[in-house]
């Protein structure tokens, strides 16, 4: 027999002792499979799917005198770069009592005033903030690929996060200087990114990111890199191509990019595995 559940507990994460203090739920209802522990005493309906942003909101149950940080900030502002069996990043003020929850990675650090804010009802920091918070504990590539994803989906632009990165004192400052002056803001996915900076610093000559293909006058396609005295483009092809319909509208696009008078040159997550190769086959249609 299913447990009742009340409207009120059906929103989002809860505290379990006080939805049995308020009558609720029984201690013996609360044990049912109709609700799912998230954190100590932190519970959601287990309808709910489980999400990084929904464990977030759960960590801010949990501890609702943390500040949600990092990639779990950035999910907050509506940036992937946490998944669901991710740990939440929460930051603590220097000298705070230990805590030591299994799926909560706990810092303890200041943050100025400037820097917080409040997102979806939780304690956070700004956009800003936090993407120089997640850039400085990632490797370069990686925090320059953070900060392209922060930048691409609007919710940042590049120059207050430069501007930050040059304020920045303490470990990781000069690894978010560099990431932040070699991020365009323009990559649509980690990868792209990734194979901006492998072109960049080759020995080919640099294309232009987010090139817009024109067929005399009119308008035809925008490609991910583009060398234009070569009319030759790259294109990163990701696993979103196979999405129903995709690939018929991928072909016609190509169709009309070819016949723009472009060649198009494919690039998959395993030749980003295999970059001498990968450098040496575009050099060759480069020099076609």
């Amino acid at each position: 027999m299913s447990v009742p559940a009340p409207p009120e507990l059906l929103a989002g994460p809860f505290r379990g002792s006080a939805a049995v203090r308020r009558g609720l739920l029984t201690a013996r209802q609360l044990r049912h499979r109709s609700w799912r522990r998230l954190f100590p005493d932190v519970y959601v309906h287990a309808e709910l799917p489980v999400t990084h942003l929904l464990r977030v909101q759960a960590a801010a149950v949990l501890r609702p005198d943390a500040v949600v940080t990092g990639a779990s900030a950035a999910v907050l502002w509506g940036v992937d770069l946490a998944g669901p069996e991710d740990d939440v990043e929460v930051t603590l003020p220097p000298g705070s009592h230990p805590v030591r929850v299994s799926g909560l990675r706990v810092r303890r650090e200041p943050i100025p005033d400037q820097s917080l804010c409040r997102r979806r009802g939780v304690r956070t920091t700004t956009p800003e903030a936090t993407t120089v918070s997640v850039a400085r504990h990632l490797p370069l590539d990686d925090a320059v690929a953070a900060i392209d994803q922060m930048v691409v989906s609007g919710k940042v632009d590049l120059e207050p996060v430069r501007a930050a990165a040059r304020e920045l004192t303490g470990r990781g400052c000069r690894r978010v200087r560099e990431a932040s002056a070699l991020a365009d803001g323009l990559a649509e996915s980690p990868q792209e990114t990734h194979l901006r900076l492998l072109l960049v610093r080759s020995d080919l000559p640099v294309p232009v990111a987010q090139f817009r293909v024109r067929h005399g006058t009119v308008f035809v396609a925008r490609v991910d890199f583009g060398w234009p005295d070569r009319r030759l483009a790259v294109e990163y092809d990701g696993t979103w191509h196979a999405e129903p319909g995709q690939f018929r509208e991928d072909r016609r696009r190509l169709n009309r990019i070819q016949a723009a008078g472009w060649r198009v040159f494919f690039v998959t997550a395993a030749d980003l595995h295999r970059p001498a190769d990968l450098l040496a086959r575009l050099g060759a249609a480069l020099s076609r």
